[in-house]
């Protein structure tokens, strides 16, 4: 039995996530009360015919849930379920939009300042966040990307206790990945940027990786980096880790970190790791899409 938990700030798109799991073929529940999850799963695992994967949308709206919730994920853990909390959040500003835009009161406000509520339920789920197996910012995402990015995370994966090695590519410029657990700044190498046959291409290319890689300094960088992660990689599934983020970052998020994700993916489906490939800001540095779509 596979178990995931959606959780996270109001507004921060879980009623999307569960919507994105059913059609991925979970057995899907909103809001069940946290002391009852032991029992459901216990009749979930009674009648099923085979492996089966569940995902639960649990937060704030049920009373119980903040006081209860580490007490009872380790008693269904302890019952031998695989269980994974996946936290989605939002900065502040994308929060206040979207509830405008939907017209919706806040669990933690219904009469007052929306700010107040999101401010107090920020505080609140602060712990959960922490102990979190994959945190997910989607202040970036309209909803078809959320789904996307949903499904290009969960799909592919038949067992939820494999780890997972997710290589993210991004740009400085637009911020650090929030669910990192590694972060590799390469704004020290050359970049393909100022070069005009190399600049409306991306790190996918080619001949952009061979600009990138063929660098004196990107050798030794490669050199010292993948002997780290060879070191650590075992060292977080002997952990019982389900994900290790490694987010790779250049200015712009569109050539140099594009092209050593590109590269650690080759490297790590050679040692056949379980690899998914993010590159988050690869289209905002578009000469034709420009900044992408940034509405919710």
């Amino acid at each position: 039995m596979q178990v995931l938990v959606i959780t996270g700030m109001s507004g921060s798109g879980k009623s999307t996530a569960l919507k994105a799991f059913e059609d991925m073929g979970y057995g899907c529940v909103d809001n069940l009360p946290v002391t009852l999850l032991p029992a459901f799963l216990e009749v979930k695992e009674a009648g099923a015919a085979g492996p089966t994967r569940v995902a639960l949308v649990m937060d704030i709206r049920e009373e119980t849930f903040l006081h209860r919730h580490r007490e009872v994920f380790d008693q269904v853990r302890a019952a031998g379920f695989h269980l994974e909390v996946l936290f989605l959040d939002a900065k502040d500003e994308v929060l206040i939009r979207r509830f405008s835009q939907t017209r919706r009161t806040h669990p933690l406000s219904p009469q007052g300042s929306l700010t107040e509520g999101i401010r107090a339920e920020r505080g609140q789920l602060a712990a959960l966040r922490e102990c979190a197996d994959r945190i997910l910012d989607t202040s970036n995402f309209n909803i078809h990307q959320l789904r996307q990015t949903l499904r290009t995370l969960y799909s592919p994966r038949t067992r939820l206790d494999r780890l997972i090695l997710h290589l993210v590519s991004f740009g400085f410029k637009y911020g650090v990945p929030a669910e990192a657990n590694l972060v590799l700044d390469v704004r020290f190498l050359a970049n393909p940027y100022f070069d005009p046959a190399l600049q409306p291409r991306d790190g996918r290319d080619p001949a952009v990786q061979d600009y990138v890689l063929r660098d004196e300094k990107t050798g030794e960088f490669l050199l010292r980096a993948e002997a780290l992660l060879r070191f650590l990689v075992p060292l977080y599934r002997d952990e019982g880790k389900s994900y290790l983020v490694i987010a790779i970052g250049c200015t712009g998020g569109r050539h140099r970190s594009v092209a050593l994700v590109e590269h650690f993916r080759r490297m790590f489906t050679a040692s056949r790791e379980e690899v998914i490939v993010t590159h988050r800001d690869i289209e905002k540095e578009h000469p034709e899409t420009g900044k992408g779509a940034q509405g919710w």
